[in-house]
């Protein structure tokens, strides 16, 4: 018996009066790993007693622990933390021994025999009753009929034939039997009609409909337990059973398994039934502990000294600058898997693949419109006396400083609107590192307004003046430049074909510049002038792709450092800085625990305790049934 409490293996044999087989109680918490086996061992039929099995000093000693362990928890309390303490439903095949479970558990004479006993759907509503003389009774259609242990049976079967009628059909209409007995649990028990897919003579057609239909609305309901009765020479993922109750619990969480018929096949069961085909499981004490103890252990330490305080700050301070190394300089956001706006690296080449077509989508960067018009005004406007047929460089820096001028608000736009959003991604990471310090969240909060503000002022005019140096002059080192130029100009003499023959089609196509209307050239007025015109345009063309890539560029590199430097550095300065300067009594009122965290803390304590008494309880039972084993 290895580790008893997270790990355990219960036995415990318990009568079964008219079993024809062993019967194996397999409960299998997916959460805890624990595993409780109950066996039921087959007897001679033999007359029910009047003391019920679960009274008798046989069985009381080795299946009560288990139904007053239920009563405890509830008297804990602990359905507070999520823990349901509901209705059992149990489904099977039909004749797989779902009524005398209910008999093993809770001392009640079912009908039996052969075919479908379980006609509708009985509802046990075992009460705790301080009489020793025991009270039972049966409610239907609007009727209340008492009985006793000794005609319950009989007297199911009579209700049965009342609700679903004589033969063998079945009705969704509940037979509730209350059973008030002196020791019984305050259990709520469902037995369902047993799944059979074949109708026999006297059923409908429709049985197997009828039938699932009827367990569904039982079993979808989250406070019930789902108790499936499965055959030990069965498949478990194929039973029918299995597969309704995995439509509504896909986890197992709140579904346990009954297998019986164990000595029929009882070679590699213990695989069978501990094998995690089904996900058949059921507890989460050992769970919501466990994550009681991490948030608490999450929280705060109470602070006592100013030293102890800035301690703590700066450990929050540096936890949060390694999450925003991560999510704005490493790309890594494991702390924000499903949150798509802390994925920082993501969002920011999106926003800087946005900037970039948002400039090749300009106006200015419609080459082909109004083609050379512009060109032709410029350099009249530009010309001087001297040699004529050389290209102005005025006219060619004008042309450049109007192109610049019409895109400069696309910089300083998008420096902008990157500095919100990586505000609003700071903000949020200094507040979740901040928020068991809710006295120093406003300075945090405002040092970082005001660092990112600046911040912010500096890289407007740091784009304002890559703007002017681009209004400047002229001037590239790449040699793509000179290429670009180059393979414009090699095709110039589809421009003057076009120019000089007007049967040609008014329309040409420059590889590399575009389709361009030419018509409007062919005016003798502009014969001196065309070839300049032609010549600037390109230029202008090959040089203005190197214009959008270095405004591109320098921007996302610019923003990149800026990051750095925000994040590594800057951050940190200015708001110890807040902290420090004018507002120099904000580490006493760390030392003061806010309300809310106060509260906190209290409530993750009380839940603890709740829960580590609930734990001993199931853990003392376990320990006692061990010993039964051994």
């Amino acid at each position: 018996m290895n580790n008893k409490h997270n790990t355990s293996l219960a036995v415990v044999e318990i009568v079964a009066e008219e079993a024809s087989s062993t019967s194996t109680v397999i409960m299998n918490n997916k959460h805890n790993s624990s595993l409780a086996v109950v066996e039921l061992v087959a007897e001679e039929a033999s007359p029910i007693s009047s003391q019920p099995p679960l009274i008798s000093s046989y069985i009381n000693d080795r299946i009560r622990p288990l139904l007053d362990a239920v009563d405890k928890l509830r008297q804990l309390n602990v359905m507070q933390e999520g823990i349901q303490l509901p209705t059992i439903v149990v489904v099977g095949d039909q004749s797989s021994g779902k009524s005398s479970v209910l008999e093993s558990l809770a001392g009640i004479n079912l009908p039996r025999g052969l075919g479908i006993c379980t006609r509708v759907p009985l509802i046990m509503r075992l009460q705790h009753h301080p009489n020793p003389q025991s009270e039972l009774q049966l409610e239907y259609n609007g009727k209340i009929v008492p009985t006793d242990e000794t005609r319950i049976s009989e007297m199911i079967n009579l209700a049965t034939d009342e609700i679903a009628g004589n033969g063998k059909g079945i009705s969704n209409s509940p037979l509730t039997l209350v059973v008030k007995k002196n020791g019984v649990p305050d259990l709520t028990m469902v037995d369902l009609p047993g799944i059979t897919r074949v109708p026999i003579q006297g059923q409908p057609e429709d049985i197997y409909e009828q039938i699932s239909e009827i367990i569904m609305e039982f079993i979808k309901p989250e406070e019930s337990i789902i108790l499936n009765v499965l055959s030990a020479t069965v498949d478990f993922p194929t039973c029918e059973s299995i597969r309704m109750s995995q439509k509504v619990d896909r986890t197992g969480q709140r579904t346990l398994a009954v297998v019986t018929k164990s000595d029929k096949s009882p070679e590699g069961l213990l695989e069978k039934v501990t094998a995690d085909d089904v996900n058949i499981g059921l507890g989460k004490i050992n769970e919501k502990l466990n994550e009681s103890m991490s948030l608490l252990k999450k929280m705060p330490q109470n602070l006592s000294s100013v030293a102890e305080a800035m301690t703590a700050f700066m450990r929050v301070i540096g936890s949060s600058k390694e999450s925003l190394r991560k999510i704005l300089l490493r790309g890594e956001f494991d702390e924000y898997p499903d949150e798509k706006l802390m994925h920082g690296t993501a969002r920011l080449v999106e926003m800087l693949n946005d900037y970039s077509t948002e400039l090749q989508k300009s106006a200015e960067s419609n080459l082909t419109k109004n083609f050379l018009v512009e060109e032709i005004k410029v350099i009249e406007e530009a010309k001087g006396i001297g040699l004529p047929n050389f290209l102005s460089r005025t006219a060619f820096i004008s042309l450049l400083q109007r192109k610049v001028s019409a895109i400069s608000g696309c910089p300083v736009k998008f420096v902008e609107d990157v500095w919100d959003y990586i505000e609003s991604v700071v903000i949020a990471v200094l507040m979740q590192h901040c928020e068991n310090y809710l006295q120093v969240q406003p300075i945090t909060r405002r040092a970082a307004q005001n660092l990112i503000s600046k911040m912010k002022e500096k890289s407007k005019d740091r784009v304002m003046e890559m703007v002017e140096m681009e209004k400047c002059t002229d001037y590239t080192s790449d040699p793509e430049y000179m290429s670009i130029w180059g393979k414009l100009m090699a095709q110039r003499h589809v421009f003057e074909n076009a120019i000089n023959n007007e049967s040609i089609d008014s329309v040409i196509n420059i590889e590399g510049f575009g389709v361009a209307f030419v018509a409007h050239l062919r005016s003798a007025s502009y014969a001196n002038i065309r070839d300049q015109a032609f010549d600037m345009k390109m230029r202008i063309s090959a040089y203005w792709k190197i214009v959008l890539k270095r405004l591109v560029d320098n921007v996302a590199l610019h923003m990149l450092l800026s990051l750095q430097r925000l994040v590594n550095g800057e951050m940190e300065g200015e708001i110890v800085s807040e902290l420090m300067g004018a507002h120099g009594g904000a580490m006493e009122w760390m030392i003061e625990e806010s309300p809310s965290v106060a509260k906190k803390r209290e409530r993750l304590n009380k839940r603890i305790m709740l829960l580590k008494d609930s734990k001993e309880v199931m853990a003392k039972v376990m320990d006692r049934i061990a010993l039964e084993v051994d």
